[in-house]
This record gives structure tokens, sequence and C-alpha cells, in this order.
């Protein structure tokens, strides 16, 4: 049955909702929005005067979805080239979704991302529908084709994991700025001490190049080894500039939530530094490097009144 202009548009007023979902379940948008144009597929093939719950039905079949694709990426990341972090978005993205609540502030940050790694395909499902979208355990359960107990039992077990990571320190944009010009100031003062400072003591640096741009291969870990490294990546080096094309301008920003360091040349995003701040300081800097992931990024750039640098480097 070939579908009205009208089941289209019930579809496309999905989209947002379904490609939020996708991304905090894929921890890629490019993924995430294949995974929606998958649903859309089904959608335009389904009998669709026969759905009784659209939302409900968009909702199962996305997530199955990322599931599936859950599964192949965890065997893709095993010869993934160095460290693998999700793909950054930059402040605005409708991808981030809803930001009404806390909880749902946190599950799109880069942090908690990058936390739910640790989780199994169906915790992190059942993790993202409860956490983000508030959907009870019956709706999960009909999703998913679980129990109400299973999935009450799953999400108290990957909450769990997730709040083993470390508790970070809402902040608003204003604050993030401070934070991050703070942290610039340091980074590029040639000296480790004020670095340190403003580092946790188990402080980790992690960058994930993709094999695309050089990266450390394993985390960097405490507070004086992380500073010597941030120390050093913001040397100026004729080998850094060639490496990333020309000469970066660096800004302030959020991306996910976090506080972030953008660097730009000729208008395109070269890295993507979110800083995880705690009530003890910086505890973690995760650094997106990796072309590939840094597209939509470049996008959403373009498309903002980002003004002027604090600087270039290198």
């Amino acid at each position: 049955m070939a579908l009205t202009a009208n089941d289209v548009d019930r579809f496309e007023a999905s989209r947002p909702r379904l490609e939020a979902i996708a991304y905090r379940l894929l921890g890629s948008a490019a993924e995430a929005e294949d995974a929606v144009q998958e649903t859309f597929m089904r959608w335009l093939a389904a009998d669709v005067d026969r759905i009784e719950v659209p939302e409900a039905w968009l909702t199962k079949v996305l997530t199955n979805l990322c599931l599936n694709q859950l599964t192949s990426a965890r065997a893709r990341r095993e010869t993934y080239v160095g460290q693998w972090l999700p793909e950054p978005l930059l402040a605005g993205d409708p991808m981030l979704g809803p930001a009404d609540t806390a909880e749902q502030r946190e599950s799109v940050s880069y942090a908690v991302l990058a936390l739910m790694e640790r989780l199994s395909p169906g915790e992190r499902a059942v993790y993202v529908l409860r956490e983000a979208f508030d959907y009870s355990h019956r709706e999960i359960a009909e999703i998913l084709d679980i129990t109400e107990a299973a999935s009450q039992q799953t999400f108290r077990r990957a909450k769990k994991r997730v709040a083993d990571g470390k508790a970070r320190t809402r902040i608003d944009e204003a604050a993030a700025r401070r934070i991050v010009e703070e942290f610039l100031t340091a980074a590029t003062s040639g000296r480790i001490e004020p670095l340190v400072r403003l580092l946790t003591e188990d402080a980790t640096s992690i960058g994930d190049g993709g094999g695309k741009v050089p990266a450390r291969a394993k985390a960097i870990e405490g507070a004086v080894a992380v500073a010597r490294f941030l120390r050093g990546l913001f040397e100026p080096s004729e080998s850094k500039r060639a490496m990333v094309g020309g000469t970066p301008e660096v800004y302030a920003w959020t991306a996910n939530g976090d506080p972030a360091v953008v660097a730009v040349v000729d208008g395109r995003v070269v890295a993507v530094m979110c800083l995880e701040v705690t009530a003890e300081g910086i505890a973690a800097f995760r650094s997106q490097l990796n072309p590939d992931k840094l597209q939509r990024a470049t996008a959403r750039w373009a498309a903002t009144d980002h003004g002027e640098p604090l600087f270039t480097v290198f």
C-alpha cells in the first residue's frame, strides 16, 4: 500500500525523537541517520493503517535495528585503530534531543556516552529508553520483547554500571566557557604546574584518531602525565600544522553539554576536546580527531555564529 502525504508527515514528525534515540544508542550521528532512514523504509513497506500506535511501532523497529548495529559495531571496534570515542555533537545540534531534565542532559553527555560502552546492547537500550526518554518498563518490555521485571532489573544494573564512573558537575554555557578559557591559559603557559592544579589526581586523556590522525594508542593517566602531554600538545610545531592542514583557530564551546575546545582550520573542525568536570577538578579529556567523526560538527559549525577564536595554535 502506498503511503499518503499524511503518513510521511507522521514519520517526519517522529524523526527528531528517533534520531536522538539512535544517537544515544550508537554513539554515532552518521549511523543514527542510517538507522532512522532504514526505519523509514520499513514504514514505507508497512500497512500503516493497521498500526495502532505509530510512535511505539517506529521506536520498536528503530531500537531493534540499533541493537543489531551495536552487536556488529562491537566486532568492528575490536579491530579499530587506537581508542574509540563517540562522535561529538556541538551545542544546538537537534540530534542531542530533549534536555528538559538532568537525566536527559546527562544521558547525552560525552562522558556518559563513553561509559555506556561498558554496557551490553540490551542494557544500553533499556538505559536510554528509560533514563533519557522516560519510557515505562511496560513499554520497554514491549519494545524489546522482554518482561517488565527483566526491564527493571536490566535498568538497575545498567544505571549502576554507568554511575560507577566519575560524577559530573552540571554547568551552564557561560561557566563552561570560563573553564575552557582557564584550561587553555594553563595549557599554553609552557608550564605544567597551572595545569596540574586544574586536574584531579587520577585525570585521564584519551584521543580517537581512528588511524586517520596520529593519537596515543592508550589513555594517559595521572595529573602530572596528562599535564605534560597537554603542554606538549599546545606547543607550536610545523609537523602539527602539516597534520591538520593549517593553523587551527581555537574556540571555547560546548559539545554534548560538556565544556569543549573546538579547533578549526579554514572552516573545518579538526578536533573537539571534551572536558569532564567534577567537583574536584577536570577528570578527563576526550579528544575526537578522526575526520570521519567530525563531518557533522563541521556542518554545524558552518551554521553557527561562533564569533572570534580565542587564539590560534601550532
